[in-house]
């Protein structure tokens, strides 16, 4: 197989702490640096989140375009996704960070339940952020908790919500969420190639599954997603020691399976997105 696999890493997230693992960035340098280590391992997306100096989550704009220009600064060429996520904010806060113009941002077109809650994404929210997302040229990554997202996404796709062609990623093990199924994942493939022929798709495995998620994509031909923000460990009794480990990993899988590592260029021009700047 050819294609390129772009890989993400998602570097911080909104939960994890350094109690859980010390290697989880929390201040914009340490974002900065992991990120750096993790693009010269292969990741060519970055998919951001940021945190107050204590490690509380947050949708302050101000920390996103820190981060997003120290990325740029850093990682030449390299995909900033900044996340619109329930968790760090709730209401027009989420949109906050989309006239900033990252490359991409996260869309969750539909709720779902998480561990201790559930993940509240209501239409109207939704089309806002959609509707944002085109007004300022931002390219949607679409997390797809559940099988009726999928559908709203090609049907979003399809009303001109949401500019094509789609990027859906696969969002598997999250508690009282999608588990990690490998005839689900194979029925979400097969559900987005008969909705949306022409999109493309990733998967993210979370905690335990990261790694096999990452296979499967790998080995079918998608893209990877993986990060301390989805998992902390490298197996049950090791810490990850830096989200370049986790994307070393993905590598190693590319060369299993003979996929060439995309360039952030290739990314690029994969997913439909401005080139990287001169």
């Amino acid at each position: 197989m050819t294609k390129p696999c772009i890989i993400c890493v998602a570097i911080t997230g909104s939960v994890g702490q350094k109690t859980d693992n010390p290697a989880i960035p929390i201040t914009q340098e340490e974002q900065i640096e992991s990120t750096h280590a993790a693009f010269e391992a292969g990741a060519s997306i970055a998919h951001c989140h940021v945190r107050m100096p204590d490690g509380a989550t947050t949708s302050d704009p101000e920390r996103f375009a820190r981060l997003k220009e120290g990325i740029e600064t850093h990682c030449p060429g390299m995909i900033v996704q900044l996340s619109t996520g329930g968790r760090s904010g709730s209401g027009a806060a989420r949109g906050g960070m989309l006239p900033l113009a990252p490359d991409m941002a996260s869309l969750t077109v539909g709720s779902n339940n998480f561990p201790t809650r559930v993940y509240e994404n209501p239409p109207d929210l939704v089309d806002w952020l959609a509707g944002l997302m085109r007004e300022h040229a931002v390219k949607p990554e679409i997390e797809a908790f559940d099988l009726s997202h999928i559908f709203q996404a090609a049907k979003m796709a399809a009303d001109g919500r949401i500019a094509g062609p789609l990027y859906v990623q696969f969002v598997m093990g999250v508690k009282n969420a999608m588990p990690v199924d490998r005839e689900s994942f194979d029925y979400f493939r097969k559900t987005l190639a008969r909705l949306a022929p022409d999109a493309e798709w990733c998967g993210a495995g979370i905690g335990a599954g990261q790694l096999q998620v990452n296979e499967w994509c790998v080995a079918e031909g998608g893209h990877a997603r993986t990060g301390l923000e989805d998992n902390i460990r490298l197996d049950r009794t090791t810490l990850a020691p830096s989200n370049a480990a986790l994307v070393s990993r993905v590598v190693d899988l590319c060369e299993k399976y003979a996929r060439p590592v995309a360039t952030p260029a290739e990314a690029r021009q994969i997913l439909g997105l401005r080139p990287v700047p001169a």
